[in-house]
């Protein structure tokens, strides 16, 4: 059981395309995308949280693991496959 991943990110960004084939590859098929492009308070939200303006910015539970550049740091430490199938 994979947990439960979140993605801020707009319609025309090639980072969060590459980030959600990433995830899928790694079996997550259930990524909520909240397309910030499209609300406005969800960009406020999202910068508040975070504190980044730039997407995609992903949770991965509880986690903010930040953009693409840190979901690949994880995924080539190994520490990607502990945050999505914690034992």
């Amino acid at each position: 059981m994979t947990v439960q991943v979140k993605m801020y990110s707009t319609g025309v960004c090639p980072y969060c395309i590459m980030a959600e084939r990433l995830l899928q590859s790694k079996g997550v098929d259930q990524i909520e995308k909240v397309r910030i492009d499209l609300d406005p308070q969800q960009r406020e939200l999202m910068m508040q949280q975070t504190g980044r303006r730039t997407v995609p910015q992903i949770y991965i539970g509880e986690h903010h693991v930040g953009g693409f550049d840190d979901l690949t740091v994880l995924d080539r430490s190994g520490k990607l496959d502990e945050l999505l199938h914690p034992a």
